[in-house]
């Protein structure tokens, strides 16, 4: 290659407005840095490849957005169905009746009526919040607009709530599932005198935009820890589902569809829930996509069954790490609400209205 090749390749590129030839031209510009030992040429080269391939990420997660909220959402690519997924009989129950209302809304509306359009989730980390949202979002044919915490929150006074009207503008204009992650973020309890002022204005102007959104914005909040929002959120909620962690019944099912997509695992049905009771769905996928990996990987030299034991022993190597057994499955197996213990805040018991929430079986195993 000639010593100016990469340059000409380069003005070629941007003079044709093609990105791809861009990134490969500065690509080749870095190698050539690199051989010649010019450190500081080769840093400038790198920051500005890193740049445009953030702004490359950006478009493609979130082609559709207007220039105006790239900052404050975001569109992920969406997989699975909510068919996909490990529910509980009364999760996917309450799901179905959820999408039923909103695909024949024409029919609630001729008679006077609205399809709820508001859903929180509650639950420990790993109960598959975020992918019930996303699916839901899939089998309704909406985008997925996801809230950007980085984009939202700002450190100036008005400045937060003026980015919400930003984006309560937007979705009020385009029908969508609006999806709030670690909603306790925004919509903390006003009545806590440790927060400043700017998030009780936050949480006030968050509680208005709420009522105000049309039924063609599906939002869907999710939150890990419910005894912190404020007591007005949650009337805002039409639906409200708890996400426990999965039961021997989940587990079994997970078993079953591993196998059939997988092949023998090596292990009973009354094994695999006798080992991952009290794991979360996201440990569980982690162990199942490792043993596919590692089945992959071997280029057929690792039965299924062999693949999902090494992949079953680095998870238990792993949650050794830092005392993460004595913090996970250890600690729900001995934790009677399966979700988590009432915390105490400001001397007092945070009580959860679970009158409320839609799991009454889960209720009743309580008692």
């Amino acid at each position: 290659m000639s010593k100016d090749q990469p340059v000409r390749r380069l003005a070629r590129a941007s003079d044709q407005n093609d990105r791809a030839g861009l990134r490969d031209a500065m690509t080749a510009l870095l190698a050539e840095a690199h051989a010649q030992q010019r450190h500081g040429r080769a840093s400038r080269i790198g920051s500005t490849l890193s740049e445009e391939e953030r702004r490359d990420e950006s478009k493609r997660w979130s082609p559709m957005l207007p220039e105006s909220v790239q900052s404050l959402l975001h569109e992920p690519f969406l997989r699975r169905s909510t068919d996909d997924l490990v529910l509980s009989k009364e999760v996917r129950h309450d799901i179905r009746e959820f999408m039923d209302e909103f695909t024949q809304a024409a029919l609630l509306r001729s008679h006077s009526l609205e399809p709820r359009h508001s859903i929180l989730l509650v639950g420990p980390p790993g109960t598959g919040k975020t992918s019930l949202a996303a699916a839901l979002a899939h089998d309704l044919a909406l985008p997925f607009l996801v809230v950007r915490y980085e984009g939202l929150v700002g450190s100036y006074l008005g400045e937060t709530a003026s980015r919400l009207q930003q984006i309560v503008d937007y979705v009020s204009r385009t029908p969508c599932v609006l999806f709030f992650d670690e909603f306790e973020s925004v919509g903390k309890e006003r009545a806590d005198a440790n927060e400043t002022g700017e998030i009780k204005r936050v949480v006030s102007s968050l509680l208005l935009h709420m009522d105000a959104l049309p039924t063609h914005c599906v939002v869907i909040c999710a939150t890990n820890h419910p005894e912190l929002l404020d007591r007005a959120v949650w009337r805002r909620f039409e639906l409200r589902i708890e996400m426990p962690l999965p039961s021997a019944t989940e587990l079994r099912e997970w078993f079953m569809r591993t196998e059939k997509s997988f092949g023998p695992i090596g292990l009973t049905a009354v094994e695999f829930t006798k080992l991952l009771q009290g794991e979360s769905f996201s440990e569980v996928e982690a162990i199942t996509l490792d043993a596919r990996r590692k089945a992959v990987l071997s280029k057929g030299n690792l039965t299924t069954a062999g693949a999902f034991k090494e992949a079953i022993d680095s998870w238990q190597r792993r949650r050794v790490v830092g005392g993460g057994s004595k913090r996970g499955a250890e600690h729900n197996r001995t934790d009677k609400s399966r979700t988590w213990k009432k915390q105490k805040a400001s001397g007092k018991e945070a009580v959860l209205p679970e009158s409320d929430l839609v799991s009454r079986a889960e209720q009743e195993s309580r008692k």
